[in-house]
């Protein structure tokens, strides 16, 4: 994977949280994950990727890091119905802004929603999958990138 994509979806985290939260996203160094590793936080989604790239990206994050996010929506009142929604939102938040960079052939689907862990990330066939690590307000959570530019693609 290239360089320039990790960095366009740490920009993309930043933005979610300079736009939601206030800022205050700590990213730390992208790393790559393994399929042994268990990297489920609490709540997940997951996007597939098709088009110029193939692949998918998660991002997951514990209840208490959605629960104090909750509040930054007009949400009084946290519950995990809303936690799984919010995990959804920033997951495609996150792609959405990561497409806009990458072209409109950068298709996304609509997330998919994990709950609990240990979650099993299962990556495109021959593709690294890249962990972002993010913590907000001492809260961590990931970013799974794991995408690769398409065969057919220009």
């Amino acid at each position: 994977m290239e360089e320039d994509i990790l960095k366009i979806f740490a920009q993309s985290v930043t933005r979610y949280f300079e736009t939601i939260a206030d800022g205050g996203a700590a990213l730390g160094t992208p790393y790559l994950g393994s399929d042994s590793e268990s990297v489920g936080l609490g709540f997940s989604a997951v996007i597939g990727i098709t088009g110029s790239y193939r692949g998918n990206i998660y991002y997951t994050a514990p209840r208490e890091k959605l629960h104090a996010l909750l509040p930054h929506l007009g949400e009084t009142t946290p519950d995990d119905h809303l936690c799984a929604e919010l995990v959804g939102e920033i997951t495609n938040t996150i792609s959405g802004n990561a497409r806009e960079h990458l072209g409109g052939s950068f298709m996304i689907s609509t997330p998919f929603i994990l709950e609990g862990g240990p979650l099993a990330v299962h990556t495109a066939k021959n593709t690294a999958c890249y962990v972002l690590p993010v913590s907000w307000k001492q809260h961590p959570s990931r970013v799974l990138i794991s995408i690769q530019k398409s065969v057919d693609a220009p």
